[in-house]
């Protein structure tokens, strides 16, 4: 697929961490770029740095995505590239003993759930809409319709202790690529999936710089945290390269994450 003004493309949770450095370089190659977010007053900023488009955005919310891929549309005609970077995290032991007051207590079934609306459903919930639109598209030779781009995470494959709800949304999300693929391959959509690693995203700028320390070091090679824009690279790679299909690709440093 050609990268530039002629295709439009909607990045969720793009206004900041590995949505926004995706929405960055699609934009620095002229795709114009609505993001999709909760966050209005980063979303808004970006979009105006870009010249894009913001649209607030719950994944959650069947109207909000409606809404939101109307507004997109309407600014940027149909898209042919989707990202989907929205996603949350948390951690809870499945069951666990105070150690003080031996209190047993389990994972709050709300927070799991919340987990697999958002990073799952609400990933879903977005390929679904985007390619309903696609298919008023008309194939561009070998590039198709368009292309899906999911984010999971090396925690579905190597979850730690604690991310029994993470690890389950992300699993869910690279386990459906390929059936998504094999959904799409007749009306020319591709999906692909990224499982990045240890990334320095907000969350991680917010830990304690030993910690970020200790996690770098962690990594085999090389011996950092993993750069947002070289998510990004990954994700103009899988756009543009017309045979990547239903395929899932760990972006880690070769990590593989202990129990804790």
């Amino acid at each position: 697929m050609k990268l530039d003004n002629s295709v439009s493309a909607v990045v969720t949770g793009g206004a900041s961490g590995l949505g926004r450095a995706t929405a960055e370089a699609l934009a620095a190659k002229g795709v114009r770029v609505a993001i999709f977010d909760l966050d209005a007053q980063k979303g808004e900023a970006l979009a105006r740095e870009l010249g894009g488009l913001f649209c607030k955005v719950d994944v959650t919310s069947e109207s909000d995505v409606d809404a939101g891929f109307e507004k997109a549309r309407t600014a940027h005609g149909q898209e042919r590239i989707l990202v989907n970077c929205a996603g949350i995290a948390n951690g809870f032991k499945t069951a666990s003993r105070d150690r003080e007051t031996g209190a047993i207590r389990h994972f709050p079934l709300g927070d799991f759930e919340r987990v697999i609306r958002i990073n799952l459903v609400g990933t879903f919930r977005c390929i679904a809409k985007s390619t309903a639109g696609m298919l008023s598209l008309d194939p561009d030779g070998d590039s198709g319709r368009g292309v899906i781009i999911c984010t999971a995470s090396v925690a579905a494959e190597d979850g730690q202790i604690g991310q029994a709800a993470y690890s389950a949304s992300k699993g869910g999300v690279a386990s459906m690529t390929l059936p998504i693929a094999r959904d799409l391959m007749g009306e020319q959509i591709r999906v692909n999936t990224i499982l990045p690693g240890l990334f320095m995203t907000p969350m991680m700028k917010g830990l304690p710089e030993k910690i970020q320390d200790a996690l770098a070091v962690s990594v085999p090679f090389p011996k950092r945290l993993g750069r947002p824009e070289e998510f990004a690279a990954l994700v103009l790679h899988l756009a543009i390269n017309d045979y990547f299909n239903g395929e899932c690709i760990r972006l880690d440093g070769a990590i593989r994450l202990p129990p804790r």
